[in-house]
């Protein structure tokens, strides 16, 4: 015995984990690479999620304003004042909607 281990022994074993070495570390970079896509799919699918669901809080706030602020008008015939006013009432509202779900989200 020389004292060297096999795989010292035989330079064509030596070169095929080599090989296998470089094609493991490749293999492990773009499954990292993959993962941080997929990751980022779901960062922004996330974001569209929380914007979209911002608007339609919005848009409904505005829209529910306007609704009683109209039948109100019509009930006590003072149109077009209630319907100004709870339209503004509405976009406060919907303002307000937004800013808890961006501070909401922000905490997360």
């Amino acid at each position: 015995m020389t004292g060297k281990t096999p795989d010292e022994d035989d330079p064509a074993l030596r070169a095929r984990l080599d090989r296998l070495s470089d094609t493991l570390d490749r293999r492990r970079a773009e499954d990292a690479a993959d993962k941080a896509r997929r990751e980022g799919g779901k960062v922004t699918s996330s974001a569209m999620s929380i914007g979209l669901r911002a608007m339609s809080e919005f848009v409904a706030a505005v829209m529910v304003g306007g609704f009683i602020g109209w039948r109100l008008d019509i009930w006590l015939a003072t149109t077009p004042f209630l319907l100004i006013l709870f339209l503004m009432i509405g976009a406060a509202a919907g303002f307000w909607g937004i800013y808890r779900i961006a501070a909401r989200a922000s905490r997360e």
